[in-house]
């Protein structure tokens, strides 16, 4: 069995350290003892985005905004799915996270940075949604394994109330706030509805091809 290789670590706001894995071809992102992604584990991240562009309805040229980079599963997906005229912003706050996916995952991110679709944002998605009044169509947001701050304790401000006002604010008629999260939580459903969402919930499986963890999508669409 080959060993698991630490080969890239950074610092996240708030003193937590990110380590890039190397196992027998794959790569793994983590947080002490919790894995918060995997190469071999995109399917429900390709799902947060196949899934929010078949429920749009914004004609030719959608504006998206994609929070956290991750491994790009969820980038790619939107880009192969959407149409020459469609506008990504993608906000990554951790450098590291663009610097691995350019440097040693380069095969994996396939040049989707470089889309001319692409807006990269070297920031907080918080601040990006803060700034964007009726902007976007759709805002899709996997910074987190679920709807608290894991990765920063910051990122609550992203599910509070007043996270979700901000976010409605920032869509334009009929957008769609999607929420990937590693498990369902009844309370952040309930907080969104009360948010002024039409809310739906989806269980995905982990895999493409259907197998793997389940876990849970929120789609709400502004009302």
């Amino acid at each position: 069995m080959k060993p698991r290789e630490v080969i890239a670590a950074a610092m996240a706001p708030g003193g937590v350290e990110l380590r890039l894995i190397r196992h027998d071809g794959d790569y793994v992102i983590a947080l002490d003892a919790n894995e918060l992604m995997s190469s071999r584990l995109g399917g429900s991240e390709e799902a947060l985005a196949t899934m929010t562009c078949d429920r749009l309805k914004a004609g030719p040229a959608p504006r998206l905004l994609i929070g956290g980079y991750g491994m790009g599963f969820t980038l790619r997906a939107a880009l192969a799915r959407l149409g020459p005229k469609a506008q990504i912003a993608v906000a990554e706050l951790v450098p590291e996270i663009i610097d691995w996916a350019r440097g040693p995952m380069a095969d994996l991110t396939a040049g989707c940075l470089d889309d001319p679709r692409v807006e990269l944002i070297a920031g907080d998605v918080v601040d990006e949604i803060a700034a964007g009044k009726v902007r976007y169509d759709a805002i899709l947001l996997d910074v987190d394994n679920g709807p608290d701050g894991l990765t920063s304790p910051a990122n609550d401000r992203l599910y509070s109330y007043a996270g979700l006002g901000a976010a409605r604010a920032a869509l334009r008629p009929r957008g769609i706030l999607a929420i990937w999260s590693a498990a369902p939580s009844a309370p952040f459903t309930r907080r969104l509805n009360d948010s002024g969402f039409k809310v739906e919930q989806v269980t995905v499986r982990a895999r493409a091809n259907g197998k793997g963890p389940r876990h849970t999508i929120w789609f709400a669409q502004k009302t």
